[in-house]
């Protein structure tokens, strides 16, 4: 109910409106990001990068509706990518369909993606392509694999509540893909997604298995995307059972959450990335943070006395 709850307020265009304009809201939110700026979630990519850590960083957003703005987006991840590099961060970047115009047209939203693409091409870096509602996943999916044949170092996200994803994942592992792994943060009905945690659970570990088995023989790039600690030690044990090195597959984790974790696979010899937010559309991101790992709901409350 707590989830439900929470992704029902992220939904709500007027709380969206009205609760970030609150200080302690305003407050609570920077456990979870370094600033607004992307000169923000570059210096957090700094420090992490001492712990050795790499770094995601994305600009949070969704659903534009004006081409400007669109194009805007584009524009600013295009500007990022030379200034990542210029910091000497292992830093790649991660975005939304929705924010590049797909609401407005798949045409429009792939000529804003290759631009990216091409972009990143210079500094062979990577580009990934986050996974929204279940109704953008066919769209997603088709835009991925047409910028996959551009250019190998694009990836995508696939979710383990929606029943559809192991079919899904059967279709790309002839791509070589690069696939981040996540259990899912939107409100989906249970014809689509598994209602109970542990089966989103259960599906999380068989896509993994299935993943980390690929990984040698279709070239898979995989990032384990979970803060899940049970989670993360069965992937861990699954690889080991495999013969794969640490350095075969990366575990991917949020900024500000589980970062002892983040800081104990580093200093393990696993390949750890944060995934650095920045940007103004704060509030439905972090909410849908809060719906993900309801226990957060405490960090944030003490982070908020502690300011």
């Amino acid at each position: 109910m707590t989830r439900k709850a929470l992704i029902w307020i992220s939904e709500n265009q007027t709380l969206r409106q009205k609760l970030p304009r609150y200080r302690f809201v305003q407050r609570a939110v920077s456990r979870f990001m370094p600033g607004e700026e992307l000169a923000d979630a570059l210096a957090a990519g700094e420090i992490v990068k001492k712990k050795g850590i790499a770094s995601f960083f994305t600009l949070l957003g969704e659903n534009i509706t004006e081409p400007a703005e669109a194009e805007k987006v584009a524009r600013h991840y295009i500007d990022a990518l030379p200034e990542i590099k210029q910091k000497g961060l292992d830093g790649q970047i991660s975005i939304k369909l929705t924010q590049l115009g797909l609401d407005l047209g798949e045409e429009l939203c792939y000529q804003n993606l290759a631009a990216i693409v091409n972009r990143a091409k210079e500094f062979d870096n990577w580009v990934w392509i986050d996974m929204e509602q279940s109704k953008y996943v066919d769209r997603t999916l088709a835009l991925y694999k047409k910028a996959r044949k551009e250019y190998t170092k694009v990836g995508v996200c696939l979710q383990s509540y929606l029943y559809r994803t192991g079919k899904d994942l059967e279709e790309l592992l002839p791509l070589s893909p690069g696939i981040r792994l996540v259990k899912g943060a939107y409100a989906e009905p249970i014809n689509l997604a598994y209602p109970k945690k542990k089966d989103v659970d259960a599906n999380f570990m068989m896509l993994a298995k299935v993943l980390l088995s690929n990984i040698k023989k279709q070239g898979v790039t995989f990032g384990v995307g979970t803060h899940d600690l049970g989670l993360i030690r069965k992937v861990q044990q699954e690889a080991e059972t495999l013969g794969l090195s640490k350095s075969d597959y990366e575990f991917e984790l949020l900024y500000g959450v589980q970062s002892e974790e983040q800081l104990r696979l580093a200093q393990a010899g696993h390949r750890v990335r944060c995934l650095i937010s920045y940007g103004h559309f704060w509030f439905p991101w972090y909410v849908r943070r809060l719906a993900e790992r309801p226990a957060n709901i405490f960090f944030a409350v003490k982070q908020l006395f502690r300011n």
